[in-house]
């Protein structure tokens, strides 16, 4: 695909060579990590390799890092009834935001009359005063609210909720799946009790993942049972290719992260810059802090399904804010859950920037868009005249 502009860093990301270089060396070894022979014992130590180097990304314990399939089973095992922390009392309610990825709007093993919703500002932040009244209302609860939003980019404020929390003996899961590789942060900085990662959102292979717990944390239940692997968390052969990929991948977003970070917002905002060229155009989240790599906008009479395509026919990959479930297109529900009606997230399309973004794939995207803004916006307008 030459060319093409990729600005859908927030979806996935390009496999970085570090990554691909310790799969491929991981893939010529053919013993089994349980195994105790010399062929099993240099798997197990990729595979011990790469959880501490996801361990020191967040300021974790080896230990505490439970690899799994990716971001959907981490936040899925997270989200077990029963948790608890030291000699607490364990979990038995879930408080979610509103603007959660839908494996975490999911609820993990919590019952549905047990899982109750977090408001959110219109800037798509999470309403602490709604948390404290959720939380003064029952028993010890899990909340679970992410560190940045996949969307709009809204980095939420973590260290407030997670004081509010403690302070009447709950706990809380961060998703900084979006946040890994982007932003700075660790356990201590977040003051979370579990948090989960995904590696192909840093530069890893698609299919490998994390919850890492706090020290103290107990009451997790695994999912699978077996041979018991991962300390009974985990039951099953561990991808040795994909951890590998995993913690080579964590090794090069830390070492590249202020660099990256600082590069890549100013393209951001050069974009946005241009965007704004188009009357009218609407970014969401712009006075809050977020993402330096995302961009989530909209037009008057702009169809989201219409500029995704007219921006890949322009060669360039974008993606929608709407969420998409067998083929129906429907509003976001982050949006929605920050008060705007359906046909403008209806309109949302997010820009997501990555490391090897260049100046010209901003020259060359703002170029497609302003083509595309006269058929997508005055086209729309003149057909509601």
């Amino acid at each position: 695909m030459v060319d093409r502009v990729y600005l859908d860093w927030n979806a996935t990301t390009p496999l970085r060579q570090e990554a691909k270089a310790a799969m491929t060396a991981a893939w010529e070894l053919s013993g089994n990590p349980s195994s105790v022979h010399s062929e099993g014992r240099r798997a197990r130590r990729l595979v011990e390799d790469a959880r501490n180097a996801v361990a020191n990304a967040v300021g974790g314990r080896p230990q505490d890092v439970v690899f799994l399939s990716g971001g959907t089973e981490a936040n899925a095992l997270a989200l077990t009834p029963g948790l608890r922390r030291g000699a607490g009392a364990p979990v038995s309610r879930l408080l979610v935001s509103a603007i959660e990825h839908a494996s975490v709007l999911a609820g993990g093993r919590f019952a549905r009359e047990a899982t109750f919703a977090i408001n959110v500002t219109r800037a798509g932040v999470i309403d602490l005063d709604h948390l404290r009244a959720l939380l003064a209302d029952g028993a010890p609860a899990l909340v679970s609210v992410m560190l940045a939003n996949n969307e709009t980019g809204a980095i939420q404020p973590v260290a407030d909720v997670a004081e509010i929390v403690h302070a009447v003996g709950s706990l809380l899961h961060v998703d900084a799946i979006q946040a890994f590789g982007k932003i700075p942060f660790d356990l201590a900085s977040t003051q979370a009790d579990l948090v989960t990662l995904s590696a192909h959102k840093i530069g890893g292979p698609k299919g490998a993942g994390a919850l890492v717990l706090a020290e103290g944390v107990e009451g997790l239940e695994a999912f699978l049972r077996g041979g018991g692997q991962e300390l009974g968390r985990r039951a099953g052969t561990e991808n040795v290719a994909g951890i590998a990929g995993f913690g080579a991948a964590a090794k090069a977003a830390m070492v590249a992260l202020k660099a990256d970070a600082a590069r890549v917002r100013g393209l951001r905002d050069r974009l946005e810059h241009g965007l704004r060229q188009t009357p009218d155009v609407v970014v969401f989240s712009d006075d809050v802090k977020r993402l330096p790599n995302t961009v989530l906008f909209t037009a008057p009479g702009m169809k989201a399904e219409t500029a995704v395509i007219g921006f890949d026919l322009a060669g360039v990959a974008v993606s929608s804010g709407s969420a998409c479930s067998s083929g129906k297109v429907q509003p976001s529900h982050v949006l929605e859950a920050m008060g705007y009606r359906p046909e403008v997230s209806q309109g949302a399309v997010r820009l997501s920037l990555g490391w090897s973004t260049t100046e010209t794939d901003v020259d060359l995207t703002l170029k497609a868009w302003r083509k595309l803004a006269d058929t997508l916006v005055k086209g729309e307008r003149r057909n509601t005249a």
